[in-house]
């Protein structure tokens, strides 16, 4: 399983919790399902910040999977939810 050779590897374990989405009801709801030829049942690369309520008050999703948000951005968008 995935999760627990990451776990046994040099990163440690995962300490948050990982979305798993097989039927595709989140990426459909929110809109991350790329509607492009062969690859239209992978989501596009996306983060969110969410607040304690559930609202969503930060997301990045990029088209291109090479490019990622930075640390910095996220902890910037974190420190607004405080």
């Amino acid at each position: 399983m995935l999760l627990e050779r990451y776990s046994e590897s040099e990163y440690g374990e995962i300490t948050f919790t990982l979305l798993t989405d097989t039927d595709h009801l989140v990426i459909d709801r929110y809109g991350f399902k790329n509607p492009n030829g062969s690859r239209a049942n992978i989501p596009h690369p996306t983060t969110l910040v969410i607040d304690r309520e559930g609202v969503i008050r930060w997301r990045f999703t990029e088209v291109n999977y090479r490019i990622r948000p930075t640390n910095d951005q996220i902890m910037t968008e974190l420190k607004k939810i405080k």
